[in-house]
């Protein structure tokens, strides 16, 4: 695979850290998460199986290699930075959302290996937590979420979707460095806070200068697309469908689906507007053209509505709960090679993601999966970090370090 002379090690917890070092491992390279004994803050993690095995942690760490140590002692804190900062030109790569000083500190690891890279994942660039939730509510995304009510209570989002985007760019800024390092020589840290990571893509998206230039809020508007045409609707099978229309061809698509074309047409003499040319008038005049296509769907079942839909390109989904999805979708079924069955430490076999990129160049590879806490113990002290089999046993003797039973 594109990665495989590179070794990075990992001492993470929960959602961004362990998925950069995922990305990385589903990349190729040899990804070493070294845990405490007994597991992190992350190793019971919920969603669970009933025997309290984490799929969360299973998901999130398949394909890496795992070593356990008994990190509030010295000796296995030591085994810890040798392990970091051990030779090796595709190594030195360190990923991390632990804090910033103590014996994890970056000047500290850079004294035994000066072009070290570490790529710290934080919650503020002043050192203090946060998560998801609280940097979204620090940052007003739940207020532009849910019905448009009055008074408006924030309404929270179950995707962590900057802990995924933070482990995605801590994955691109590492091999930036990487690549920086193989023609410099240099070492760095690079700090990513999840807060200043939101902030910058609300800045991206334009929604900063929204409320700069407007001197206002953005409201929020239920289940209405922003800025174009979309909706939920029910059918007369009452089965929901999520319909958008961005594009001019969407749009297009969407009118001759549902014969639309005459009631359309009058609305945009009588305002005087072209629907066609400007998708944010679809959005200004949504209170006219929702019951057009309300009445439409209406009267349709979703077998009758979804042959018309994509007959005329549009872009549409059915609501489904995550079960229903899997039983329906054939892009969640093993007939997408995404997918492989994969029984994990936890005892369950389930379909089980490999990486979502496909590359032209390589065979997809099945997933791979969760290592064992401790799996991999001896094999990384021995091949690593060099030591003979008798040094290892006393590490073992002494607790401080485990393998898997």
């Amino acid at each position: 695979m594109l990665l495989n002379d590179l070794r990075v090690i990992e001492g993470s917890s929960f959602v961004a850290a362990p998925s950069c070092g995922l990305h990385l491992a589903q990349l190729g390279a040899e990804v070493i998460r070294f845990d405490t004994i007994g597991g992190g803050p992350d190793f019971r993690r919920w969603p669970r199986s009933e025997a309290g095995a984490s799929f969360f942690w299973e998901g999130l760490n398949k394909g890496k290699k795992s070593i356990a140590l008994d990190l509030r002692a010295q000796e296995g804190r030591e085994l810890a930075a040798a392990l970091i900062t051990a030779p090796g030109s595709g190594a030195g790569l360190f990923v991390t959302n632990f804090p910033a000083a103590g014996f994890l500190a970056h000047d500290r690891l850079a004294a035994r290996r000066p072009d070290l890279l570490t790529v710290r994942i934080m919650g503020r660039a002043d050192g203090s937590p946060g998560v998801d939730y609280t940097v979204n509510a620090a940052l007003g995304l739940p207020f532009m979420t849910g019905p448009a009510e009055t008074p408006k209570r924030p309404v929270n989002h179950v995707l962590p979707a900057w802990d995924l985007l933070a482990g995605a760019h801590a994955a691109l800024a590492l091999l930036a460095a990487e690549r920086h390092r193989l023609r410099t020589g240099v070492g760095q840290e690079i700090l990513l806070p999840l807060h200043d990571l939101a902030a910058a893509t609300l800045g991206t998206l334009g929604q900063i200068a929204e409320v700069t230039a407007a001197g206002r809020d953005r409201s929020a508007h239920g289940n209405a697309l922003f800025g174009a045409f979309g909706r939920d609707f029910r059918t007369a099978d009452s089965r929901l469908v999520m319909i958008v229309a961005i594009t001019a061809r969407q749009w297009s698509g969407l009118v001759s689906a549902l014969d639309l074309a005459q009631s359309i047409t009058a609305l945009e003499a009588e305002l005087c507007i072209s629907f066609a040319q400007d998708e944010g008038l679809r959005f200004v005049h949504r209170d006219r053209l929702f019951p057009l296509v309300e009445a439409v769907v209406a009267g349709m079942s979703l077998p009758v509505l979804a042959a018309r839909l994509d007959r005329d390109g549009v872009c549409w989904s059915p609501y489904r709960t995550l079960a229903e999805a899997l039983a329906e979708d054939p892009d969640l079924s093993f007939a997408n090679p995404l997918w492989s069955e994969v029984r994990h430490p936890g005892g369950h076999a389930y379909p089980t993601p490999g990486p979502a990129a496909a590359f032209g160049a390589f065979p997809r590879e099945a997933a791979g999966r969760a290592p064992r806490l401790g799996e991999h113990t001896d094999e990384i002290l021995a091949s690593i970090l060099g030591l003979p089999d008798h040094a290892i046993a006393g590490l073992h003797d002494r607790g401080v370090v485990a393998a898997s039973a």
